[in-house]
């Protein structure tokens, strides 16, 4: 009798075991799974949000019906390995890309990406958003020749004292020193080898447009 008794609780014991075994494989099975189904998920909304920070939208949930449109529309655009991932990218000629870039990276702390021939291109990391691309001269491509200006370059950095004081090390024409406006921006400019203009600006405080004279039309 009690041999018998002892057999049941062996078996329910058993029983058991191998439910409790059963339950710990799904339980495994079901978070590889969702976690299969969660990675791509979450590379998407990373995705959205450094889009969204790289292109000036605002990633959290309480914006705007338009701004939501827009993006979406921008989380939508392929990227590309072997093109910048900035919205607007400038092309700046140079007559010796080489050279250029190396003294873009020491003056400025910028990191090729993509190199195109010996010296027919490349293309530059500028800080955590942005990029330059550096071209040669032909095809109608001219570098600055010193007759105007036509364009400036501006870059935002975290201490634009030591990125100027850099700048000036490596050898840049300084064409404004550093001046503190009342827009918020401390800035100056340099020109560099080939005479494109470089304006370096950190922001030293948040301040409305309408405060200096400038209008709002619609928020960053």
């Amino acid at each position: 009798m009690e041999t018998g008794l002892d057999e049941r609780a062996a078996g329910r014991d058993r029983a058991r075991d191998l439910l409790s075994v059963e339950l710990a494989l799904r339980a495994e099975r079901e978070e590889r799974r969702l976690r299969l189904l969660a990675v791509p998920v979450l590379e998407r909304l990373l995705r959205s949000l450094q889009l969204g920070l790289v292109h000036g939208l605002d990633p959290r949930p309480r914006i705007a019906w338009s701004r939501r449109r827009r993006w979406s529309s921008v989380c939508r655009m392929l990227t590309n390995r072997s093109a910048p991932p900035a919205t607007v990218t400038p092309v700046l000629v140079y007559p010796d890309v080489r050279a250029a870039v190396m003294w873009l990276e020491a003056a400025f702390g910028f990191e090729e990406r993509v190199r195109i021939g010996d010296g027919h291109r490349a293309q530059l990391r500028v800080g955590l958003d942005g990029a330059v691309v550096v071209s040669e001269v032909g095809s109608g491509r001219v570098a600055p020749d010193g007759g105007g200006v036509t364009h400036l370059i501006k870059v935002r950095v975290a201490d634009v004292d030591t990125a100027f004081a850099r700048a000036r090390s490596q050898g840049a024409r300084v064409v404004e020193e550093l001046t503190t406006f009342e827009y918020g921006e401390r800035s100056g400019v340099v020109e560099d080898l080939a005479g494109h203009r470089w304006e370096l600006t950190e922001t030293v405080r948040d301040v409305v447009p309408e405060e200096w004279g400038g209008t709002t039309v619609a928020p960053w």
